[in-house]
């Protein structure tokens, strides 16, 4: 057999820029009391400049990317670091909840124009046997986030104080910008669709349905993912300590489910997308189960980390294939669906934590949605022809 194919350093490079954004994305949450405290407001006031992150990426991702669609793909990604360093540069100086908030969204307006024509970009750097791969590998930046850039963040918010946090972070946008600049090549030259044309992409009823089957089969991640600290505290009996390595944990198995699923959209495209979410499904109930026992809950945990993002690449492959109109803009609304489902699987778990059923109810909650998400997408491929192997 022939020697498998590596992926070139410039996907490694989006990989880092990746990174880059993803911690800045999750590591607030590591610092809101420090920064509830410094700021003198509540801790729910805090939690706004999370809320404010994700609006930037919904509402003003899609918006921006038509807008840039226009341009060099490789001066777009720059152009986006830019913004990204001076929002983290400027929330590393802000002294009051006004500007902090205002860097936030600032920041957060760069992470959907990035993932998803950075992940275009990925798919032309690579051939299209290996384009889910790629992908695979550029979202990598995102989970290593949470395994490396979160704890790591927090722990320099410890130590120097939450303002050094979003200086190192924005370091990190100077050096992905510096990789971009020296080895991205440029992009072919493209007739650019007008913003009517790329809208109107969204009138395949199959885009559609491949948005709507991210919103339904995420929200379990953040549903369980988002809440996994009370139920390692409350129903596996962790101390609060202990709760930092059972993250790290199940982040390593986030890298290891976005290889695996890297490669399986690259083998069927169709299989990936059924049998990934109906894994995480079952990885939930099982993390249900066993949480009250210790030993069992981190080996449960890690499992359901390589099942839900194994998922990530099958489900930003389907939204590029049926967006071939305007795949820039369909690869960053799906980066808006995946935040919505975010939002909503906050939303369930919040709601579970807080009722009678508590803690030990989150896993089981979680589940509910993706197995709609499940049997919407069988409906879906159904009235597909049949296809066992397909590219972006």
């Amino acid at each position: 057999m022939p020697t498998e194919a590596k992926l070139p350093l410039q996907v490694w490079i989006l990989t880092l820029s990746a990174f880059a954004i993803g911690t800045a994305e999750f590591v607030i949450a590591g610092l809101l009391t420090q920064v509830a405290e410094d700021l003198a407001i509540s801790e729910g006031q805090a939690g706004q400049l999370i809320t404010a992150y994700a609006l930037a990426i919904v509402i003003g991702g899609p918006v921006l990317t038509l807008w840039l669609a226009r341009f060099d793909k490789r001066r777009v990604l720059l152009g986006l670091m830019g913004l990204f360093i001076a929002g983290n540069l400027l929330s590393a100086y802000a002294d009051d909840f006004s500007t902090l908030l205002f860097s936030r969204i600032v920041a957060g307006l760069t992470q959907g124009p990035f993932y998803g024509i950075g992940a275009v970009v990925a798919t032309r750097l690579v051939p299209d046997r290996m384009a889910g791969r790629a992908v695979g590998q550029m979202f990598a930046g995102l989970t290593l986030a949470n395994v490396l850039g979160v704890p790591g963040g927090a722990w320099i918010g410890n130590s120097a104080g939450w303002n050094t946090t979003f200086q190192v972070v924005a370091a990190l946008g100077v050096v992905a910008a510096a990789a971009i600049l020296v080895a991205i090549p440029r992009q072919p030259r493209e007739v650019p669709a007008s913003v009517r044309g790329q809208i109107s992409a969204f009138a395949d009823r199959n885009l559609l349905a491949s948005l709507a089957f991210t919103i339904l089969a995420w929200t379990g991640f953040m549903g369980f993912y988002g809440y996994i600290a009370p139920v390692a505290e409350q129903v596996a009996g962790f101390a609060r300590a202990d709760v930092t390595w059972v993250l790290v944990i199940v982040g390593l198995g986030l890298v290891l489910g976005n290889t695996l699923g890297g490669r399986s959209a690259d083998a069927n495209l169709r299989l990936s997308l059924i049998g990934w979410p109906i894994a995480m499904i079952a990885a939930l109930l099982v993390v249900g189960l066993l949480a009250p026992v210790p030993w069992a809950f981190v080996p449960a945990a890690f499992v359901f980390g390589v099942m839900s993002f194994a998922n990530v690449p099958a489900m930003q492959m389907r939204v590029m294939r049926h967006g071939s109109a305007a795949p820039e803009l369909a690869a960053t609304a799906n980066i808006s669906a995946f935040n919505i489902a975010n939002a909503l699987g906050g939303i369930i778990g919040a709601a579970v934590v807080d009722s009678t059923l508590g803690a030990a109810a989150i896993p089981y909650a979680a589940a509910l949605v993706p197995v709609l998400g499940v049997l919407f997408i069988l409906t879906q491929e159904r009235r597909s022809k049949p296809d066992t192997a397909t590219g972006a």
